[in-house]
């Protein structure tokens, strides 16, 4: 970390420095509701392994399986709602409320023409799952479970663009509040759908399905309201005409989009290839490893939250021309980051059986066997945590200094030709079975952090004439 400071660039002529207490002040007062509400979001995943496992382990194979390949679909997309939270905050900070209007607009396009493209491809897909090997009952079963799930895309796609937009402009308390409105109206649909409570049939996986349509709809809802009522995001009127095009602004949008959304990408699927392959072994590594990935994801999320405070600051930072500003709030994220991501690794290498025993029915037969295979992914997933928060914090530091194709690139070398490449070859060809399919998640994690941390240094070297010039 002292190599970073030497490359700090110097200050923008007539900015007042804010202290490191201020950084702080200002990191955790956007941070906290942007985190709260990925952890909300998280719940609803969350709710839908846990209760899914208490209905059936064959059942949580499947939707494990089914809802990794609907997440790859759905963040190449919402690359294009993410393109809008560096757009707006540049925009709002040099004071063109115009452009924040514009990219908004362009954003719900865009991601609506993405949305209804994917609809055909969900439809079909346990013809894709046999055709990749999968057992035909976790493909039937996930079938059941996508036709359903398939028609949340819409609503989730539209959610992310909003969110984009209400964080960037540091309004985030009702990003919170929507996310936790969803999150319970999610568990109590899953409750009441899957075991078939209050007079309703109990609908199993289809019941799951139905619950997180119904979730995303209603979050849509709520955040809608408060972009077209509340005082300041009201005044941007992005419902207005929003049947008139923009080309200006959806050439933007897409232009820096395309990339992020590749790069997540690369990322997701280097996790659901992983997923995939744990399939290829067996049911009970399967549902194993969707168990340990939801409880890795909750970290992840706290990174993912301090990662998009990043973004957002340095973009403000850079619409300000404020170099010592934008630095200081890099490395408020990064200690921030590094200091989590020990403490998660100690609970997950200490208290790894209650962590798994949350997500089973103790009385299946399968639980116990779950549990001692879970302990050593576990261990893994320990290994993982630094180099993964590094890694997403540097790609959003990025993103906030408009940089996407270079970090797309490095991503894609990274995560599939490091990691799944490690992946296969330990998995199946060195023997090691899941854990060598988690072996190769740290590699390519490792290499992406690394490449990334590189990637930021060097545009702060070549920019600092931005700041000074």
């Amino acid at each position: 970390m002292n190599d970073m400071s030497t490359s700090q660039p110097a200050p923008g002529p007539g900015k007042a420095a804010m202290g490191w207490a201020g950084h702080f002040r200002a990191t955790m007062t956007l941070g906290l509701p942007i985190i709260g509400a990925n952890l909300a979001q998280l719940a609803v995943g969350m709710t839908d392994t846990v209760m899914v496992g208490w209905y059936g382990v064959t059942e949580l194979a499947a939707v494990t399986l089914a809802s990794s390949i609907f997440f790859i679909f759905f963040i190449v997309g919402s690359g294009f709602a993410m393109a809008v939270m560096p757009m707006v905050a540049t925009a709002s900070a040099e004071g063109d409320s115009r452009q924040v209007r514009r990219v908004v607009r362009m954003g719900l396009w865009i991601t609506l023409a993405y949305g209804a493209i994917l609809m055909p491809i969900l439809w079909n897909y346990q013809a894709l799952m046999l055709l990749i090997g999968q057992k035909p009952e976790i493909a039937r079963i996930g079938q059941d479970y996508m036709r359903i799930a398939q028609w949340g895309m819409l609503p989730m796609m539209l959610v992310m663009v909003l969110k984009s937009m209400m964080s960037a402009l540091e309004r985030p308390n009702w990003v919170l509040w929507g996310t936790i409105i969803g999150a319970l109206a999610n568990a109590l649909f899953d409750w009441v759908l899957i075991f078939g409570h209050w007079g309703a049939p109990a609908l199993g996986v289809q019941g799951a399905a139905l619950a997180s349509v119904g979730t995303s709809s209603i979050v849509f809802v709520v955040l809608g309201l408060h972009v077209t009522h509340q005082g300041e995001l009201a005044s941007y009127t992005i419902f207005s005409r929003l049947w008139r095009p923009d080309w200006g602004a959806f050439a933007e949008v897409f232009r820096l989009g395309w990339p992020i959304g590749l790069t997540m990408l690369a990322e997701v699927g280097l996790f659901s290839t992983s997923a995939l392959m744990m399939g290829w072994l067996g049911t009970r590594e399967l549902a194993t490893h969707g168990i340990v990935i939801q409880i890795a994801t909750f970290s992840f999320m706290i990174y993912l939250g301090l990662a998009n405070v990043g973004t957002i600051r340095v973009g403000r930072a850079l619409g300000r021309r404020d170099a010592q500003g934008l630095w200081r709030a890099a490395m408020m994220v990064t200690a921030l980051q590094l200091g989590l991501s020990v403490l998660f690794s100690l609970v997950f290498l200490l208290a790894p059986e209650p962590l798994i025993r949350l997500f089973l029915d103790p009385d299946k037969p399968a639980s116990a066997e779950i549990v001692a295979y879970g302990r050593g992914l576990l261990v893994l997933a320990a290994l993982f945590q630094v180099f993964d928060g590094l890694q997403v914090v540097y790609l959003w530091l990025l993103r906030g200094l408009k940089d996407t194709r270079v970090p797309m690139f490095g991503a894609v070398v990274a995560y599939w030709g490091v990691g799944v490449s490690a992946s296969w070859f330990l998995g199946f060809r060195a023997g090691y079975g899941g854990y060598g399919v988690w072996a190769g998640l740290v590699i390519g994690l490792a290499v992406a952090g690394a490449f990334m941390v590189w990637r930021f240094l060097a545009i702060l070297r070549r920019r600092s004439g931005h700041f000074t010039g």
